[in-house]
């Protein structure tokens, strides 16, 4: 039978598309549940007004138009590292573009950590406010069930975190279409609205935007920060055009997403502007009373799709981070065979959970929650257009003149936006904000206390060369076999090896000196994996490099050199690991308090022989006492 390639290629177009719409742009989708209603909040004192409804409609559109459709859609797609986007892809970007400015270099590590920071407040706002915000549609059904909110809610959150070890695979092939149909609801829920009042479309004018400045003065200005609402999880663009591409995104936002979205905002507003009495609730108004209750179930299940997706993310930022060195090894377990991307890690799974039961419980409905969310979008954005600026100036050539003016209008948006949220700073804003910082400090602590590391063994380290030399001239005992050092340095002596020397007397017919190298780019492929340099008859040096979002797998590395004529037998073969017991010390480079969170940090590191996939029963780990 003959298969057409291009009508392959379409349909696999099209199964990626309909991916992308479930995975990219589900967070997104569960926006019109709440922006409207709380631009409308008692707290701004804004009445629902013709002109203040047209005013935020057209708010809305604007801000759907410019910073998702332009921004995103266009202008980050392109700010790609082979194909990745995320903020770790554009940090290893970042380190590539600034090698030679060691200050710029500075500031933009340090800003794209603590947008990276921000993303895990993200991961734990969005389920949160998503979950909440749907079953408070019980609410409005009927008041005899609002006391049921919180504990239903918790529920479900909890449900949703302990199926996380069981893999997102499964849940994973229903993201799609279960979001496509939610957006066609969406879309639905509008156009039978529209009806009500089809003048609503004028607000497509800019000018009502204006007007409703104008008109509310500083309400309005800060009415914007509930307006950022309309625009949360554009990140997840960016993040996930490594998992689609770039056309697959695009179609989808362009075809289904972005005009179901505009068709259920304009319905909304229609629905007021007809009913004034809908504000509290505009969207589950939108239905008759039989219509309600499977409403908020279809409701409950996109929050729940929006929810797992920023937590799949949150795995995938944190073993990126591992990768490039910012945080310590954490447990990785792979629960699909065929998809690598497919991860669980149970530290961060917890942390996240108690961190999201807490803050339901903290602020008790979905409006309360919305000064902290509109906080962490508006933050990553703005971090993201400097970045990008960066990228596109100093690695990709583009001339100043032409880019500059493109950061400066993002970047005055994002800027504008997140001050509106700023404000709410103690209403809810500051959480995203502490969390952050939090994990800001534990990201560069581990960086910097790794350095230090690095720094206290080099003096002590012996030169390869002249430690050979005196192999040669005093020879120690071998033993059959192959040992295996790892090293951070394929020029020094490992301390591993040293130790084995001097308390066991001995050495290995074959000595691997293996050193492990994380690429600034998102994966290496096996052909570039592993670099073998003999030194001697029985001393190799192979390096093995990693792509930041690659999993490590010494042994199946180690298979690669066969065609470079270095086999390897697994009961022949023992792995050597140092262990340091890190003493923390007054007048180090680091505060004595850093230097014990890094200790601490070490200390509860998951082990080596997971984390690089060692067989355990053939690896000796030697211990080493350092002070920072």
């Amino acid at each position: 039978m003959h298969i057409n390639p291009q009508e392959t290629h379409k349909q696999n177009i099209a199964a990626l598309t309909i991916a992308a719409i479930g995975v990219v742009f589900g967070d997104i989708g569960t926006s019109p549940i709440y922006t409207i209603r709380e631009v409308f909040s008692p707290r701004y004192g804004i009445i629902p007004s013709e002109a203040n409804i047209l005013g935020c409609l057209s708010l809305i559109f604007w801000a759907l138009a410019l910073i998702v459709s332009v921004k995103y859609i266009f202008f980050m797609l392109k700010a790609d590292n082979r194909g990745e986007g995320g903020m770790m892809a554009l940090l290893a970007l970042v380190l590539k573009a600034t090698e030679k400015k060691p200050k710029k270099r500075f500031l933009l590590i340090a800003l794209g950590l603590f947008g990276a920071a921000l993303f895990y407040g993200d991961g734990i706002i969005t389920p949160a406010i998503s979950v909440l915000s749907a079953v408070e549609g019980l609410g409005v059904a009927t008041p005899t069930l609002q006391p049921y909110v919180i504990p239903i809610t918790i529920v479900i959150v909890i449900l949703l975190f302990m199926l996380q070890q069981r893999g997102t695979a499964g849940v994973g092939a229903l993201f799609g279409p279960v979001t496509v149909v939610w957006f066609g609801v969406l879309g639905f829920l509008g156009i039978i609205n529209l009806g009500l009042d089809v003048s609503v479309f004028r607000a497509l004018n800019p000018i009502y935007a204006v007007q409703f400045f104008i008109t509310n003065k500083i309400f309005g200005f800060l009415a914007i920060g509930a307006i950022a609402l309309a625009i949360t999880g554009t990140e997840g663009i960016y993040t996930d055009m490594g998992h689609f591409g770039r056309k697959p995104i695009r179609i989808a936002w362009s075809l289904w997403v972005w005009p179901n979205l505009l068709l259920n905002y304009f319905g909304q507003g229609a629905l007021i502007l007809a009913q004034p009495e809908t504000i509290a609730h505009p969207f589950y108004n939108m239905v008759p009373s039989w219509g309600l209750y499977p409403l908020i179930g279809m409701t409950t299940i996109a929050t729940v799709v929006a929810s797992q997706a920023v937590i799949s993310g949150t795995y995938s930022l944190t073993r990126q981070a591992i990768q490039l060195g910012y945080c310590p090894r954490l447990d990785v377990f792979h629960t699909s065979e065929s998809e690598i991307g497919q991860i669980y890690m149970p530290w961060i799974n917890w942390m996240l959970l108690a961190a999201v039961l807490l803050l339901i419980l903290s602020f008790g409905s979905s409006s309360n929650l919305a000064g902290a969310y509109g906080v962490a979008v508006t933050g990553m954005m703005a971090i993201d257009t400097v970045m990008a600026y960066f990228v596109v100036t100093h690695l990709w050539g583009w001339q100043r003149w032409y880019a500059l003016p493109i950061a400066m209008i993002f970047l005055a948006i994002d800027l504008v936006l997140f001050a509106a949220n700023s404000v709410k700073i103690l209403h809810g804003g500051w959480f995203p904000f502490t969390i952050g910082l939090i994990l800001f400090t534990l990201f560069t602590t581990w960086y910097r206390g790794r350095q230090g590391l690095i720094r206290e063994l080099a003096p002590d380290a012996l030169e390869l060369k002249p430690f050979l030399n005196s192999l040669s001239t005093y020879p120690p005992q071998r033993v059959s076999g192959t040992a295996v050092f790892m090293t951070t340095s394929s020029n020094a002596v490992p301390h591993a090896l040293l130790h084995n020397l001097n308390h066991n007397k001995v050495l290995h017919e074959r000595v691997v000196l293996l050193t492990v190298k994380t690429e600034e780019i998102p994966h290496v492929s096996s052909q570039d994996r592993v670099v073998v340099e003999p030194i001697t008859d029985e001393f190799f040096k192979i390096l093995v490099s990693y792509g930041f979002k690659d999993q490590p797998d010494i042994p199946a590395a180690l298979e690669l050199c066969a065609p470079m004529g270095l086999t390897f037998n697994t009961m022949d073969t023992s792995y050597f690991l140092s262990r340091q017991t890190l003493v923390p010390k007054l007048g180090k480079d680091m505060a004595l308090w850093r230097e014990k969170l890094f200790a601490l940090m070490s200390r509860n590191s998951s082990s080596a022989i997971s984390f690089f996939k060692l067989p355990a029963n053939r690896v000796v780990e030697l211990g080493t006492r350092i002070e920072l």
